[in-house]
């Protein structure tokens, strides 16, 4: 159906910005999955222990490199007598707290800081031309999409293009762990950044050469009256004050702060998942080869089908229903993916893996979905920039919950849990955890939005009724 409704341009369009997203988060998650080869070249984080390189778990039978201790992890060995070997090493193991500062604050600070400037820009000069920055990728893109489709179509095209950030997110296991093993030119994982970077120079000329700049329109009925409301378009003789205030307006609304607060606790589920999810594999004996053979394609089957249908099917319940309907969607399908998210943590591979892919297919369908919600509400005047204050909030507090792991984590390993014990426990508290803790909090913001919708509708109403002068 989403086919027939639109055009050659509209789909071509779409898919050059999916594959935008697709390489800019192939880029973001190589750091998490070659953090540990990096981190023992670059002698960074913490130490812990782990098996030699040159054995594998079957060597080791029932024998484990657990040990908190470096004496007693180079102390362990297989075999008896003369025969005995050690196999276990006392390394860096990419984990820790500087690990989660490099991938957290320093990546996610710099990155939206810089998408809201360049989002400023974008709100007054061609889109197209900007859009090309990594940093203003999203914002720009909503911003787009939202004058190229219309409304009925608006979730799932953001849906669709929000596919970019599974496509990337799988692709950067098997890029990440299989080049790194290949070890090109002698550099490692150094030609996995290599590889992820270089094609984004292709479709940024791209974009330049066939993306049209699209007529800018108000993308609902509240975002209309908002416009026609004193927002007219941001000029160049502004002050940033004048500028900042007239973005953070919408922002303002009870029912928009809920919604936004409720997905920014999803969001860092997502993201202590995301940058864990290696490391928690690595930790418990799975090797480079078996996590890319699954990562590798669950986030693409689970995550792609999951902002798809969600799209489609907040498009189809927001008829004759109104806009908080679609957080409706969100919570149900919060609630449904958080039993499978903590399965993935309590099976032993392939269960643990196998659990992703329900993970993925009920618990992504708030990334599009809230999106939609986030640009139906905004001004056309300042929509691309309101998306990246909304990305901004979202991603610095999810991006920096990661900073959480390692004083829980040191937490369980006081209690005397071995190193793979600890982490587990702490993505429980902060994976499926936080997908409870996300749906309990759009259940006021759905109420706050309907009862925002409401008193639109009356205010329409009382309007209407009053005689033209």
């Amino acid at each position: 159906m989403f086919l027939k409704k639109v055009g050659p341009y509209q789909f071509f369009v779409l898919l050059i910005f999916l594959i935008t997203y697709l390489l800019n988060q192939l880029d973001r998650y190589m750091l998490p999955i070659t953090v540990k080869p990096m981190a023992q070249e670059l002698h960074f984080g913490d130490k812990g222990c782990m098996i030699m390189t040159n054995y594998t778990e079957s060597d080791l039978g029932k024998v484990k490199c657990d040990a908190l201790q470096q004496e007693k992890c180079e102390s362990t060995t297989v075999g008896n007598g003369t025969m005995a070997h050690a196999v276990c090493k006392w390394d860096y193991n990419g984990q820790g707290f500087a690990y989660q500062i490099v991938a957290g604050p320093v990546f996610v600070v710099v990155y939206t800081f810089a998408g809201i400037f360049i989002s400023f820009a974008a709100d007054k000069y061609n889109r197209k031309v900007l859009s090309w920055l990594e940093a203003g990728c999203t914002p720009f893109v909503a911003s787009m999409l939202t004058d190229i489709y219309p409304s009925e179509l608006r979730g799932t095209a953001l849906g669709i293009y929000n596919w970019g950030i599974y496509l990337g997110y799988s692709m950067s296991y098997a890029l990440g762990n299989l080049i790194t093993a290949a070890n090109i030119n002698g550099q490692g994982w150094r030609w996995s950044f290599f590889i992820s970077g270089i094609p984004g120079i292709v479709i940024g000329i791209l974009i330049m050469i066939v993306v049209k700049e699209p007529e800018r329109k108000s993308a609902s009925k509240e975002a209309q009256e908002a416009d026609v409301k004193g927002n007219e378009p941001l000029t160049q003789n502004d002050t940033f004050c004048t500028k900042l205030g007239r973005i953070l307006k919408p922002f303002m609304a009870p029912s928009l702060i809920l919604a936004i607060l409720a997905g920014s606790v999803r969001n860092a589920a997502g993201y202590v998942f995301a940058y864990n999810t290696q490391p928690y594999f690595t930790s418990i004996g799975e090797s480079k080869e078996d996590i890319a053979k699954y990562m590798g394609w669950i986030p693409i089957v689970g995550g792609t089908l999951s902002v798809a249908v969600g799209g489609f099917i907040s498009d189809w319940v927001v008829k004759g229903r109104g806009i908080y309907a679609r957080v409706a969607v969100i919570i149900a399908s919060l609630i449904l993916a958080a039993p499978f998210a903590a399965g993935t943590l309590f099976f032993s591979p392939p269960w643990a893996y196998i659990c992703q892919i329900p993970t993925y297919l009920f618990g992504e369908m708030w990334i599009g979905i809230t999106l939609a919600i986030v640009v139906e509400l905004m001004p056309s005047s300042v929509r691309t920039s309101a998306v990246a204050v909304y990305l901004f909030i979202i991603s610095n507090i999810g991006g920096n919950m990661p900073l959480l792991v390692p004083p829980i984590q040191d937490g369980f390993e006081n209690d005397g849990l071995t190193k793979s014990q600890s982490l587990r426990g702490a993505l429980y508290i902060l994976y499926p955890g936080l997908y409870v803790l996300g749906a309990v909090l759009f259940i006021p913001a759905m109420f706050l939005l309907k009862r925002d919708q409401e008193r639109a509708r009356q205010l329409e109403y009382l309007n209407m009724q009053e005689p033209s002068k």
